[in-house]
């Protein structure tokens, strides 16, 4: 479904199909008095008193024969997330009510108490109206259209750009995570990443030749089953001149997972086309960096492969070796996503010399098992990072819940046999034993946080911003901590 927004100047009322007005508590309309519907203030306080509860969220009643009346109830002094979620609800209000064309008031709106309000509230409704209905033969004309209008002149600036570029990141990766594993393999995927160069990103993808040069022998053995090719991209934006370290954001891009040998149970697998997620999240939040112009220099650095079953696919027992130069027996092929990060890790530390390394993975079916789908997992070295990203996740409601790291789930990841094995079979805490494994790999100290998105990068059911499926998280967290923290 697509929204629509335009601003017009004036009004002509009888094109108008739905008037759209906020009103406080109480249901008193913000600025009544100066709207052109002024003159019928009288009849429409008549009928809100008679429609009146203080549960209701939005009144809904006709003005005449061609026209309705929607009021939407807004707390004082609501949050930014709350205008957002109050848009998210009204998007289900109209899409229930088949409700297509929608006017607003600049009146009416600018008298509400938070000057970014109609910014947050229209963007809860294009983030809650997202739907992936890309390969669907019939598709419906289902979208809806609003209309800002202006009594006198339109301002210059009326479109928020940093609504509409944190919309287009967040929008493009829950396009990503949506598609069949089938069309988002690791060539194309690479490929898409490639085309974000028109924004200004520079970009590199290395093939399977040159990180076999570069010794990303953890990486390649993930891929080395699959018929598709294994890439390390990068992505750089250069939002400020100085040499300043960048931020850097690093994802787990597994395209499809069988499991490789340690095959995965049948149902359910073809949910494993999201096992990408992680990596996703970052190139939407790169892309949205770049269109918003974000003052900062940021990398990210994402892992593309398939772990498949063939021939020439990874055996457990196997023994490779990382980018970092340590060597790993990989005792459980379906243990892959740390494998991917493990040299995507290393490479970006050595590499960038980043401020902060923040990777993200749909890593572990335990985190789930933990935190459901209310939380994503936080692991870190850095007591200062965590905070500011559970605070920055507590914004948007992104959240997450820091779960402990120490030298006694470390030991449980050393092997006999190499210098470490990619699972614990001492049994339990299998996020924690993750996250102490991809530990191994930040060689220089530098700030690191792991989050674990299994339970938040994909919803059958959907949450208050989001519709089914994708949910594109991640993009509005790691945003607000830049805006927050580092612009």
């Amino acid at each position: 479904m697509s929204i629509k927004i335009s601003y017009k100047k004036g009004i002509q009322e009888k094109l108008v199909h739905n008037y759209v007005l906020f009103a406080n508590e109480d249901f008193k309309i913000y600025g009544l008095n100066k709207l052109l519907l002024g003159k019928q203030s009288y009849q429409i306080n008549k009928i809100i008193k008679s429609n009146y509860s203080k549960k209701k969220e939005f009144i809904f009643f006709n003005h005449n024969s061609d026209q309705k009346i929607i009021l939407i109830k807004i707390k004082n002094n609501q949050t930014s997330t709350e205008n957002e979620k109050k848009g998210a609800n009204f998007y289900n209000f109209i899409k229930s009510n088949i409700l297509k064309n929608l006017t607003f008031f600049d009146v009416n709106i600018f008298e509400t108490q938070n000057k970014n309000f109609i910014d947050e509230f229209l963007h809860g409704i294009q983030i809650k109206s997202y739907e992936f209905n890309k390969y669907k033969t019939k598709k419906e004309n289902n979208d809806i259209n609003i209309n800002i209008c202006f009594r006198k002149k339109i301002p210059n600036k009326v479109k928020n750009n940093r609504f509409h570029s944190l919309l287009e990141g967040t929008n493009f990766t829950k396009d990503l995570v949506s598609e069949p594993g089938n069309i988002l393999h690791p060539d194309e995927y690479s490929k898409r990443i490639l085309k974000l160069k028109k924004i200004g990103l520079k970009i590199k993808a290395y093939n399977k030749n040159e990180l076999k040069k570069l010794g990303m022998g953890a990486l390649l053995g993930v891929g080395q089953g699959s018929v598709r090719g294994s890439y390390l991209v990068t992505m750089e934006w250069n939002g400020v001149k100085t040499k300043t370290k960048p931020l850097a954001f690093v994802g787990k891009g597994v395209c499809f997972d069988t499991g490789g040998y340690s095959l995965k149970p049948a149902r359910f697998m073809e949910d494993m086309t999201y096992d990408m997620a992680g990596s996703a999240a970052v190139v939407g939040l790169m892309k949205t960096l770049a269109l918003r112009k974000a003052k900062i220099n940021a990398v990210g650095v994402v892992g593309l492969v398939e772990n498949m079953v063939s021939g020439n696919a990874q055996r457990p027992g196997d023994i490779v070796k990382s980018y970092s130069g340590k060597t790993i027996e990989v005792l459980n092929t379906d243990a892959e996503g740390r494998l991917v990060l493990a040299d995507a890790l290393t490479f970006t530390e050595k590499k960038y010399k980043p401020k902060f390394i923040i990777d993200l993975a749909t890593l572990t079916g335990a985190i789930i098992v933990s935190l459901g789908s209310e939380y994503g997992g936080l692991f870190s070295n850095d007591d200062k990072l965590s905070k500011q990203l559970i605070q920055a996740g507590e914004k948007v409601d992104e959240k997450l819940w820091r779960m402990p790291l120490h030298k006694n789930f470390d030991k449980l990841m050393n092997s006999k046999n190499a210098d470490m094995q990619n699972i614990n079979y001492v049994g339990g805490a299998g996020s924690t034993t993750a996250a102490q494994f991809l530990q191994r790999f930040i060689l220089n100290k530098t700030p690191w946080a792991h989050l674990d998105i299994a339970g938040m990068a994909f919803s059958k059911y959907g949450g208050a911003l989001n519709s089914g499926g994708a949910t594109g998280f991640g993009v509005r967290l790691l945003n607000k901590l830049i805006e927050d923290s580092y612009e």
